[in-house]
């Protein structure tokens, strides 16, 4: 029987002012039960953006040109391009900024990626140093930066991928992990530890990120907990 008297404490901000927002249980069940519709269903594999793949949520897309308006960013690190879909949204939006470039890293780039001015390619592994290295010898130094994690899932290869990159993101700005939604949170319970509990090992490890709840606001979110301010 669901318990509609208990509640998960969720923090928005409606302005400038946060409020306490609580959820049911009851209320997040049938989240969860969408979540599992939504996920089961598999048309996040059969979502694009101008004809190219784009693995996403467009709940989650909508959050993102939100942060995008915020932040004005200079670079946008995305690490996993699979299709390019990703990093052609991401230009289209700063292009309505007149504003940003991206960076995405991919260590299989498959063909026929989108063409724009605004997106770079880069081969390799996005826990390679020399990746890294590489990455930010092309940004400099001064710039405002957010990073996207959506590669390999792993707990293993995420937790890297996190403590190689944050020091890149800039005060104020966001590493969003992607997909932090399987192995059971609440889809794939068959996954094995992933991308939320390379984010939980993370905070344990850092305290100038926070998961930034109000990014949730949609309900429906791939990326549960994944969206961390560095503060």
């Amino acid at each position: 029987m669901i318990n509609l008297e208990a509640t998960l404490d969720v923090t928005l901000k409606d302005g400038q002012e946060e409020r306490d927002f609580k959820l049911k249980l009851g209320q997040e069940e049938i989240v969860n039960l969408f979540h599992h519709l939504y996920y089961g269903s598999r048309v996040w594999e059969n979502t694009f953006w101008h004809g190219h793949h784009i693995l996403k949520c467009p709940l989650d897309m909508w959050i993102y040109q939100e942060i995008l308006w915020e932040l004005k960013p200079d670079f946008i690190i995305e690490t996993g391009t699979f299709m390019g879909g990703s990093a052609l949204y991401y230009a289209h939006l700063l292009d309505l900024q007149n504003h940003g470039e991206i960076i995405t890293i991919d260590f299989y780039p498959r063909p026929n990626l989108p063409t724009h001015p605004r997106i770079t390619y880069i081969e390799g592994s996005s826990t390679d140093h020399i990746v890294f290295n590489k990455v930010m010898e092309i940004i400099g130094k001064g710039k405002k930066i957010l990073v996207v994690l959506d590669s390999d899932h792993s707990l293993e290869h995420v937790i890297e991928e996190m403590r190689l990159w944050h020091p890149a993101v800039s005060q104020g700005s966001y590493m969003i992990v992607e997909d932090t939604n399987v192995n059971g949170h609440p889809v794939r319970s068959d996954f094995g530890p992933g991308p939320m509990e390379a984010v939980n090992l993370f905070l344990n490890e850092n305290a100038d990120f926070q998961i930034d709840l109000q990014r949730q606001k949609f309900f429906m979110t791939q990326n549960p907990r994944g969206y961390l301010k560095k503060v």
